[in-house]
């Protein structure tokens, strides 16, 4: 006797079409349309994750510039800043301190400021001792 797969595939079946609900025509009533369509929505749902990723890093790094620019700081100058002051803060947190807390932000710049002073200066030193 043979054996069929009744069960197991009526469970796939509705597996698949449960997944495609809120599909339009047959995308959401044919097997084959759903299967197809199921795939190329995975697809884009794994593009998208990673270009959601990719556009709030932007916002952050376009909050964080402004606040910088508003102190008199170039945001470059302020990620190197940080790296000198060795503060492990992300974009993401830099930009919910500008908004939300910007005594903190200020502080934080404070101290940028700083470390970048005492770099230039020893940068200076270095080069006029190389010219001499």
């Amino acid at each position: 006797m043979r054996s069929k797969s009744g069960a197991a595939r009526n469970q796939r079946k509705k597996r698949i079409f449960k997944r495609s609900k809120g599909f339009v025509g047959g995308r959401r009533r044919l097997l084959k349309s759903a299967k197809e369509t199921l795939l190329r929505a995975g697809m884009f749902a794994f593009r998208d994750r990673r270009a959601k990723k990719r556009e709030f890093r932007k916002l952050f790094i376009v909050r964080v510039s402004a606040a910088a620019e508003m102190r008199g700081l170039k945001y470059s100058r302020l990620i190197h800043g940080l790296k000198l002051a060795q503060i492990g803060l992300d974009r993401k947190s830099l930009s919910e301190l500008a908004i939300h807390d910007s005594e903190a932000f200020d502080a934080i710049i404070t101290r940028v400021r700083e470390h970048l002073d005492r770099h230039d200066a020893d940068v200076r030193a270095r080069q006029s001792a190389r010219t001499a």
